[in-house]
């Protein structure tokens, strides 16, 4: 489960990579990413 995550993750540009030298900062990405995710699997349209 955890390496699917990552896998979903890695789709996003910004987290690809590590650009960020803040980790608040790339925390934050990984929640609005997460949260694009599953409002994408909620309503797919």
């Amino acid at each position: 489960m955890v390496e699917r995550t990552f896998g979903w993750l890695g789709r996003y540009r910004g987290l690809s990579k590590d650009y960020e030298a803040d980790p608040t900062s790339e925390e934050a990405w990984i929640y609005v990413a997460m949260t694009h995710l599953m409002l994408r699997r909620l309503d797919p349209n």
